[in-house]
């Protein structure tokens, strides 16, 4: 069974499967610096409520299973991740920091699947059962028209 979040408004199970890997693909993260990169994303994640289900910091990318909130889109959340820990890391270490020459730590882009309880075809099977008036295109009227 899901653990379900709430929010004032909203009742809801989002994960995410991020990956983005760091810049020219170095494999920089190792030792101190890969504890610091991790510790650096529990805090950013826990600033944001964001959950970390499963964290793997490889010495060229970072994988994350993250449950999130409802408001919190996930480039927004990737976003913060790269942008914070890219910048406190090349703060921290001055050998990334020449390494990178003020460039982003991390390279462009980044992996994202969502993760859920229950498979896309289950969900298909619950809308198709639902009692049908019409079918236009896949989303059909549950509600029978007003005389």
């Amino acid at each position: 069974m899901a653990e379900y979040r709430s929010s004032a408004h909203a009742v809801f199970d989002i994960k995410y499967h991020l990956v983005w890997i760091t810049k020219y693909r170095y494999r920089i993260q190792r030792g101190e610096v890969a504890e610091r990169a991790r510790d650096l994303i529990r805090q950013i994640c826990h600033a944001r409520e964001v959950t970390i289900v499963r964290g793997a910091v490889s010495p060229d990318h970072i994988h994350l299973l993250v449950s999130a909130p409802a408001h919190l889109a996930p480039s927004k959340l990737v976003h913060y991740i790269k942008g914070r820990s890219s910048r406190r890391l090349q703060e921290e270490f001055p050998n990334l920091r020449k390494r990178y020459w003020g460039q982003p730590l991390w390279a462009r882009g980044y992996f994202c699947a969502t993760v859920g309880a229950v498979d896309e075809e289950t969900v298909k099977a619950y809308i198709e059962n639902q009692r049908w008036e019409e079918d236009d295109q896949g989303f059909k009227i549950t509600a029978p028209t007003e005389p």
